[in-house]
């Protein structure tokens, strides 16, 4: 019996979830909130070459299927847990949940999302067996549509919560090229199969030819790709943050009326054509405000020619109540309103089986009804102003809905959001990011009113043009060039939605599967 072996795969176990752990700081590196796309590929070649050690391993088998499940999960499960850690603080230090009831289901969270990429890493290693060495370019292309395919099933099923995605990493990245291409999945695709071909590589320079030949072709679109938008002028706009901690947000003798007041005196003292205030500005129903509030700031801006987009819940109790934005001004911007089509399990409804945990917590407004994925754009001074709200904007397939119609496609992105959930942690940053690849994707500026940070203007290529500094009280303005045009990301997103990948990454997976059998491999 060999006695070091145990300790040799608590090692490997510790080695790995340190690299996952690494992941998750690449998605935005704590202390300057930057991501890191070198340490992303880093981090994940520790994870390709501990399974590529396992399929040029002699043994065969169910133990060897574990072995290989096992590294993908730990390695998944400390990524995970590290891009959302945050939620314990929503749920703990916001929703009142027993510390070690919300530390439990962060933990439990990433575990289940990880099963995705154990059962990667193992079928990786089922079908890969006998190819890292023959064939390692349809072994590292294995390993990304494997990747790729967990990505999905991640961001779609059960709601998905795409959060943290390796794509994100990339945003500031040699990678960053591929966005309006390919968009943040194809991205984690591509770094997937870096990081494996560059596993399976070691230093036998012949094998990284095809990284060189790769490398070619992201500079040669990064110098010669064209410009897929245009200008659709330029405008002025005004982003309000009045920093309300969300412990005292829904309180009726602190956070409400100082909301109220607030926005109310902002709103009203705007020089700029457009303001936009954050999610759930207004916290109560238009029929729960001081009387002639409502009706006297949507009279304000009937007169002034100006033209404001206010977050704030909206219905009542036998119809549903709906997280919005409504626009006061002109008669046209007074009929419009929007409602959040893509809703938080847990924060905005409750998932069935799930309301004695939805009880534990103090959630006010925990359960809306979802509004429709195509609603129409604001026009506004020659934009049209595509509202999204609070993690919308982590759905980049659902956004290109709007772009169905070339002619009405949206010329701006507008989120508003709420993330004093989750105190001053990384989801800030994180969520910034976010933003940026969504702009990056969709060619479009992004216009983000938050109410603690990151308030910013983002141009259509993704770079932070403006930003409010996080969890001050104030107001950022400034203007942002409305676009024209598509990206190839948007053209065969909006029409097919994400299947030309789930399609392409089955395929080679098949493609896999045909090769491993017309090897003869015996497992």
């Amino acid at each position: 019996m060999n006695i070091k072996q145990p300790h040799a795969q608590k090692f490997q176990t510790l080695w790995l979830a340190m690299a996952g752990a690494a992941q998750a700081a690449s998605v935005a590196m704590p202390g300057s909130g930057q991501a890191q796309g070198w340490l992303q590929i880093l981090s994940m070649i520790l994870l390709c070459s501990g399974l590529a050690g396992v399929v040029q391993k002699p043994e065969k088998g169910r133990a060897t299927l574990k072995r290989a499940a096992w590294q993908g999960g730990v390695f998944a499960a400390a990524w995970l847990a590290g891009c959302f850690w945050w939620l314990y603080v929503s749920m703990h230090q916001v929703g009142g949940l027993p510390s070690p009831l919300a530390a439990l289901a962060v933990v439990a969270l990433a575990a289940a999302l990880a099963v995705y990429y154990a059962v990667a890493s193992a079928l990786w290693v089922f079908v890969a067996h006998g190819l890292s060495v023959q064939r390692p370019g349809l072994a590292s292309a294995l390993f990304a549509a494997l990747w790729t395919l967990a990505e999905l099933a991640r961001g779609r099923w059960l709601t998905g919560f795409p959060w943290g995605a390796v794509g994100y990493a990339h945003v500031d990245g040699f990678l960053a090229t591929w966005a309006p291409w390919t968009g943040v999945y194809g991205i984690g695709a591509l770094a997937a199969w870096l990081a494996m071909r560059l596993a399976l590589a070691g230093w036998r320079l012949h094998a990284l030819k095809p990284l060189a030949a790769f490398g070619l072709v992201t500079w040669a679109l990064q110098v010669f790709s064209p410009s897929f938008t245009t200008s659709a002028g330029t405008n002025r706009v005004e982003l309000l943050q009045a920093n309300i901690s969300q412990t005292d947000k829904f309180q009726a003798a602190s956070g409400v009326p100082d909301a109220l007041k607030w926005y109310d005196t902002q709103l009203r003292s705007t020089r700029e054509p457009l303001v936009v205030a954050p999610e759930t500005a207004i916290p109560l129903l238009p029929g729960q405000l001081p009387p002639g509030y409502w009706a006297e700031l949507t009279q304000h801006f009937s007169r002034s020619g100006g033209t404001a987009l206010v977050g704030v819940p909206l219905g009542n109790q036998a119809d549903g109540y709906t997280n919005s934005v409504v626009a006061l001004g002109s008669s046209t911007a007074e009929a419009y309103r929007y409602d959040k089509a893509h809703l938080v399990p847990f924060g905005e409804f409750m998932p069935p089986g799930f309301v004695w945990f939805i009880r534990m917590m103090n959630i006010p407004l925990g359960n809306f009804r979802s509004g429709g994925w195509d609603q129409a754009s604001l026009l506004w001074h020659g934009q049209r102003l595509a509202i999204n709200i609070c993690y919308e904007d982590l759905f980049g397939e659902e956004l290109a809905i709007r772009f169905n119609d070339p002619q009405g496609a949206p010329t701006a992105l507008v989120n508003v959001s709420n993330i004093a959930w989750f105190g001053d942690t990384l989801a800030v940053d994180q969520h910034l990011n976010i933003s940026r690849m969504r702009a990056m994707e969709l060619g479009r500026p992004m216009l983000r009113a938050t109410n603690t940070g990151a308030t910013a203007i983002i141009d259509h290529q993704g770079r932070v043009v403006q930003q409010l500094p996080r969890f001050t009280r104030g107001s950022l303005s400034g203007t942002f060039d409305g676009r024209h045009g598509l990206t190839p990301y948007v053209r065969w997103t909006s029409r097919l939605g994400l299947w030309p990948l789930w399609v392409l990454c089955g395929g080679t997976l098949a493609l896999g599967f045909w090769r491993r059998r017309q090897n003869g491999a015996v497992f």
